[in-house]
């Protein structure tokens, strides 16, 4: 049945979906903390940025390399169980890594081993690797089609307001307590995660595996994806938006040496653009974007990467924090859209699979796009770089609207009534 009047809240309507946005919270809140605490540690001790790039690394390699399999073992087995499975793994690993801050703290030496962070921090990601999959398509199963863009929507909110909240949590609790009790703190949220989506009512069996050949059936998703144009279009472009028209990674520089202000100003900063995504998040809670939903999309992509341009070409603190929060809002926009339209084109059986693939555009796009950026800086100039990063995006938008009209054309709200008529 076709939901016509637009309830905001409906998503939330559903115990199930709520655990799950409690959960993901706790973990949210747990992974920002994490990688505040972590990144701020080896910083401190080693006082090389290369550390920090390394770190980055560690997570993002085995979360893109495990991504098809753990896609294919969260359609193939019991979503929730993958997903919990998961979470104990990251767990483990926090807790290791919370023995080893432990242990380097009470040594006396200079410097720090770096090696066993990196192996921790591996682990992380290869948890992250099999959370991901698994927990998109199991909210999917939760709601019924009609709500996936309202799901999306508050979904994105409990991130974003995680992102924004977390590493001031973080930042707060290595300063005032140290880093031990930032990461005990870490431990403690992971497992109250676990335990929320532990009350999650989840009972669809796991898909039978058809007598493809195991390669066939990794591969799936790929297939699925880049077989329908309107949804690798969407993964695409947001990817691409990212990859060149994010500034993020060179926000340190910019406040110091554009903005000549502090590291209270690049808190600030760093924070502006979850804030945009989260108070477009509660708009688009009440206004889904329903209608025209591919025009809007490119639209959205299209102002993100025009504030990236007017970011870089301001030497006024408030108006580079306006058009940074407005960046945020776009990108909500783009991410509520695509979660969308990932959901409703995706049959049940493929969810797994099909999550995985836009995990391994979102990591390539995150972890690749922050060493574009500081390469094309070092290449380019600072300011320069990130002017032709969003002019970059402006073309890609332009492209994309020209080459996939199915795409441009497409409306949830149209494929909604198709479906069920």
């Amino acid at each position: 049945m076709i939901v016509h009047k637009n309830d905001p809240y409906a998503a939330l309507r559903y115990p199930s979906f709520r655990r799950i946005l409690i959960g993901r919270l706790f973990l949210t809140l747990s992974i920002q903390i994490q990688a505040v605490s972590i990144g701020w540690l080896l910083y401190i001790k080693t006082g090389d940025p290369l550390a920090l790039g390394f770190s980055g690394l560690a997570e993002a390699i085995p979360y893109i390399i495990t991504s098809m399999f753990s896609g294919y073992v969260a359609d193939t087995k019991n979503r929730k169980h993958v997903l919990m499975g998961a979470m104990f793994f990251l767990f483990l690993a926090s807790i290791g890594l919370l023995f080893r801050i432990m242990s380097d703290l009470e040594k006396t030496t200079p410097g720090l081993d770096t090696l066993p962070y990196y192996l921790a921090l591996a682990c992380v990601g290869l948890s992250r690797g099999f959370m991901g999959p698994s927990l998109q398509a199991l909210w999917a199963d939760i709601v019924p089609k009609e709500v996936y863009p309202n799901a999306a929507t508050w979904s994105a909110n409990l991130f974003n307001f995680g992102a924004v909240a977390g590493p001031a949590i973080g930042g707060l609790m290595y300063g005032f307590l140290g880093p031990i009790s930032a990461n005990f703190a870490v431990c403690i949220l992971i497992l109250s995660s676990l335990i929320a989506f532990s009350f999650v009512q989840y009972e669809r069996p796991p898909h039978v595996p058809n007598a493809e050949s195991l390669s066939n059936r990794l591969t799936a998703g790929l297939k699925f994806v880049f077989s329908h144009q309107v949804l690798v279009g969407a993964m695409a472009l947001d990817m691409f938006a990212v990859l060149f028209g994010g500034a993020l990674a060179l926000l340190p520089a910019f406040t110091k040496d554009v903005l000549a202000l502090g590291p209270e100003a690049l808190g600030i900063l760093r924070a502006a653009p979850f804030v945009g995504s989260l108070l477009m998040g509660m708009y688009l809670a009440h206004h889904p974007p329903i209608g025209q939903t591919g025009k809007l999309l490119l639209i959205a992509v299209a102002g993100f990467g025009a504030c990236m341009i007017g970011f870089a070409m301001s030497t006024n603190y408030y108006v580079s924090l306006i058009l940074i929060a407005a960046s945020g809002a776009f990108d909500n926009i783009s991410m509520v859209i695509r979660g969308s339209i990932a959901q409703l084109l995706t049959p049940d059986e493929m969810r797994g699979r099909v999550s995985a693939v836009n995990g391994i555009f979102i990591g390539a796009s995150n972890e690749i796009g922050a060493f574009e950026s500081g390469l094309a800086a070092r290449l380019l100039g600072l300011v320069p770089s990130v002017i032709a990063g969003g002019s970059m995006t402006l073309f890609i938008v332009a492209i994309t609207s020209w080459k996939l009209p199915a795409l441009r054309a497409f409306s949830i709200k149209e494929h909604g009534m198709k479906a069920h008529e």
